[in-house]
């Protein structure tokens, strides 16, 4: 299956063009830059507040959430006001589990982001063997009673994104598929399907999830699935890697997802979700689409044999060397270890048959672009340790790198320019080795119950010397307990006020007053035995 043009040189998937309101996305348009508001949609004075800012910074594309039908008729207030102002930025509606919602945000908005998971299908974690009749016929019940939304969009010549969470699959696909890149994808195209039997395909497709090596597999299945599927089946991708943090962790964690893609060739427009106030998700943005846009060389390489599945995980085998590769874990280099280090350009490899094994790495005087020039050494070095450098002393810029090259399996030791903190930072966030706790926090939106920067940090400042311990900061149950499967431990807001604590997918205490939640999560680890004192 063929996911890119070239895995040794970049350049951008051609998709067909759709149009957000006046905004072109995919085809030969620039890749669009878009956020999401945190205030509550239903107050329109503090939305219009909160846009204002983003969208004078440059938000090309902008979100609301619309949980209820009130608050998706609240929309057309909204989008008047911002009018009013002379801002002519296409407005989202973001919706989870009601098709009447939907069906009302179609008349004022320029787009409608649905979630197959949630719309009109049931995610209860229910265990059930399938046949294939009563599969049919919960495919029949979902397109009965997504059809009418498809219907009204073409009509009215809105734009559709069909946006897949990891944590949110109905029980119907987890069910055939598992929680899975596979599953992910398939519940994407079921969708899809529905819109091409009425001709409709003003669609974007988004597949996102917390872990980015699913992120990176599940995209590049998904391109992959659409290649086969026909040239028509073109449709431009929106990229996230959702509840991502904040900070520094959450800024590696979605130039790991985010770049390695770009980087692919693969994406039309993005959203970098962290958990801040919204406007600082935009210059991130940017600088990971300035990264990806830049003039690749193309450089003759000659027949490679490439062995990188790039649809599923697995660590590339090597021969041991100083304590590097082998069943060794991914080590920090000049921290962990000091060994002989054989330069060279992967264009030009010497005769390595009958020499010693040692740490190979790529010459900065190569042609190629690095991860090119890294996944072409793999190749050409098949069980050589490697070391992974990144000179650009540019955080995003060696998250993008190093983290796309991690999560194909390719890399023993790493090098970053810079604080060695960064190279701990990339592993942990490429999931390939645990330093602290780490914490999966969505970014905040309408629908959020609490004030999730405020929370995030007081969890964090009584949790993260906890070394290996995932905790889930969910500002409300959307994609709660299936974001949270992989975590130990998760904070969720129910209501106003009132948090539920969870352990994997399990609840476990509910409708606590937020005043004394993370003291109750604190005592949950403890009686889990995942406690150490500071």
């Amino acid at each position: 299956m063929n996911y890119c043009v070239n895995p040794f040189f970049r350049q951008r998937r051609l998709t067909r063009e759709v149009k957000v309101g006046h905004l072109g996305v995919g085809s030969h348009h620039p890749i669009r830059i878009q956020t999401m508001l945190t205030s509550d949609t239903m107050d329109t004075a503090a939305c219009v507040a909160e846009a204002i800012p983003i969208l004078e910074a440059g938000c090309e594309i902008l979100r609301l959430t619309a949980p209820s039908v009130n608050a998706a008729r609240n929309l057309k207030n909204f989008v008047a006001e911002i009018r009013k102002r002379g801002f002519q930025t296409p407005i989202v509606a973001d919706v989870h589990f009601l098709p009447a919602a939907a069906m009302e945000a179609a008349l004022w908005v320029e787009k409608v982001r649905i979630n197959p998971g949630n719309y009109a299908d049931r995610k209860k974690f229910v265990v059930r063997e399938y046949t294939d009749r009563q599969y049919e016929e919960e495919l029949e019940r979902v397109e009965e009673s997504f059809t009418p939304l498809v219907l009204r969009l073409k009509e009215l010549g809105r734009a559709l994104r069909i946006g897949v969470n990891h944590g949110s699959l109905s029980d119907r696909i987890m069910n055939r598929y598992g929680n899975t890149p596979l599953g992910m994808v398939e519940s994407a195209l079921e969708f899809v399907r529905i819109c091409r039997k009425h001709n409709y395909h003003d669609i974007i497709l988004s597949m996102k999830s917390s872990n980015v090596k699913v992120v990176i597999q599940t995209y590049r299945l998904l391109v992959a699935r659409l290649n086969e599927a026909g040239p028509d089946w073109n449709y431009p991708l929106h990229l996230g890697v959702t509840e991502a943090g904040e900070g520094e962790d959450g800024r590696i964690k979605s130039a790991i997802g985010i770049g390695a893609l770009l980087q692919d060739g693969l994406g039309d427009t993005i959203r970098v979700s962290l958990s801040e106030d919204s406007i600082h998700e935009l210059p991130v943005c940017r600088k990971l689409i300035e990264h990806a846009s830049r003039t690749a060389p193309r450089v003759e390489i000659g027949p490679v044999v490439e062995t990188r599945d790039p649809f599923s995980y697995q660590r590339r085998r090597t021969r041991e060397y100083g304590g590097v590769g082998g069943n060794h874990p991914v080590r920090v280099w000049g921290d962990e270890v000091m060994c002989d280090v054989l330069e060279v350009d992967p264009l030009a490899m010497p005769d390595l048959r009958d020499q010693p094994v040692r740490l190979l790495t790529v010459r900065d005087d190569c042609k190629l672009e690095p991860i090119a020039a890294y996944r072409l050494l793999a190749a050409r070095a098949p069980d050589w340790p490697i070391l992974l450098r990144d000179r650009s002393g540019e955080l995003l810029a060696a998250s993008t790198h190093i983290g796309s090259l991690l999560c194909d399996g390719i890399g023993d030791a790493i090098e970053v320019a810079g604080p060695r903190s960064l190279a701990y930072n990339i592993l942990q966030a490429a999931g390939c080795r645990s330093f602290k706790a780490e914490y999966v926090a969505c970014p905040s939106c309408g629908r959020t119950q609490f004030d999730l920067q405020a929370v995030t940090a007081r969890i964090k400042a009584h949790t993260q010397h906890l070394k290996g311990v995932k905790i889930a900061i969910m500002g409300c149950i959307v994609n709660g307990p299936g974001e949270m499967a992989d975590a130990d431990f998760g904070y969720v807001g129910t209501a106003p006020g009132r948090i539920s604590l969870w352990v994997g997918k399990q609840q476990v205490k509910a409708h606590i007053p937020e005043e004394q939640a993370v003291e109750e999560l604190v005592a949950l680890i403890k009686a889990h035995g995942k406690w150490v004192d500071p």
